[in-house]
């Protein structure tokens, strides 16, 4: 090994850095144009790759799609999961702050465009469209029954996703969906 291999990424990892980073420049550029009307050329410009380098990073714009979402709802999911799992906070703070993650991250004009390109293409996205909002609830109902018991923990699980679904459509910025579903967690959690 020379001295000037010591401290530079492995080329797998030099990998998976360009292939997050294009990721995380995939699905705004989804979200602007639309899926259908996004190119694999208008992706690569926007994370600073050629066209050449993105089609070898992935195949389709179909897997480029997935791949993207699947990374945003995986972190996502992580980040609830984090936060569910802090058993030194009260648990409506808990779950303020994991719908937070879920959903209220994506409340606002720029954020909206992303969640309109991911529903409206969930053919796209194969079994993840179910599994992550599965998984979700999961971890909600999970949290929720260390303190309530199991049986009630699943209805006040659904009950707060559904709220939070209607809080989304209606909200006009973050600050006012996790205001309302606040109001929501203390109704149903003592």
């Amino acid at each position: 090994m020379s001295s000037s291999d010591v401290g530079s990424p492995s080329p797998a990892a030099a990998d998976t850095s360009r292939r997050t980073a294009v990721l995380d420049a995939a699905l705004p550029t989804f979200a602007r144009f639309g899926y259908r009307k996004t190119s694999m050329e208008e992706v690569a410009r926007a994370a600073q790759i050629s066209r050449p380098g993105l089609y070898f990073l992935f195949s389709s714009k179909e897997e480029l799609f997935r791949a993207a979402v699947v990374q945003v709802l995986e972190r996502d999911l992580a980040a609830v999961e984090h936060v569910l799992a802090d058993g030194g906070r009260p648990l409506p703070d808990r779950l303020a702050e994991a719908f937070d993650q879920w959903a209220g991250r994506y409340i606002g004009p720029a954020a909206r465009d992303i969640t309109e390109v991911i529903e409206a293409n969930p053919g796209l996205l194969g079994e993840t469209a179910e599994t992550a909002p599965q998984r979700f609830e999961a971890l909600v109902t999970d949290a929720v029954a260390l303190e309530t018991g199991r049986e009630r923990a699943r209805a006040v699980a659904r009950t707060l996703i559904s709220a939070s679904i209607g809080l989304k459509h209606q909200a006009r910025s973050r600050e006012f969906f996790l205001e309302r579903l606040r109001v929501a967690i203390g109704l149903l959690v003592d």
